[in-house]
């Protein structure tokens, strides 16, 4: 996975711990061994920013970029928490990904640095 699409933005209030909340009802990626078969959830991404921020837009074209990747729910999870502290260096970082059920098991995981 390439973090490619992936900018920030300088933190004007790096002086100052604020926390920031983003949603998003819309990740998919594909359930590996079925690749015609999408999983879904909704990401929540709380953290604290040190230098940068994350600029939204290249966020959205980072999470579209998993719309064809065959990829288990606890790796997505981890490899966008990886990827985002890797882009903007935060203070703080915890990513909540509530998946749709599956086979009639729901799956939430929850990964946070440091």
């Amino acid at each position: 996975m390439t973090t490619d699409t992936l900018t920030t933005l300088p933190n004007k209030n790096a002086k100052r711990d604020y926390e920031i909340e983003i949603f998003t009802d819309e990740f998919t990626c594909l359930c590996p061994g079925k690749p015609d078969q999408p999983d879904f959830a909704t990401l929540k991404i709380i953290y604290t920013p040190h230098e940068k921020l994350i600029e939204l837009k290249s966020l959205k074209l980072y999470f579209y970029s998993y719309r064809n990747r065959e990829i288990y729910h606890e790796e997505a999870t981890n490899r966008i928490l990886n990827d985002l502290v890797q882009e903007c260096a935060p203070r703080a970082m915890c990513i909540i990904a509530d998946w749709n059920i599956r086979g009639g098991i729901k799956t939430r995981v929850t990964v946070e640095y440091p």
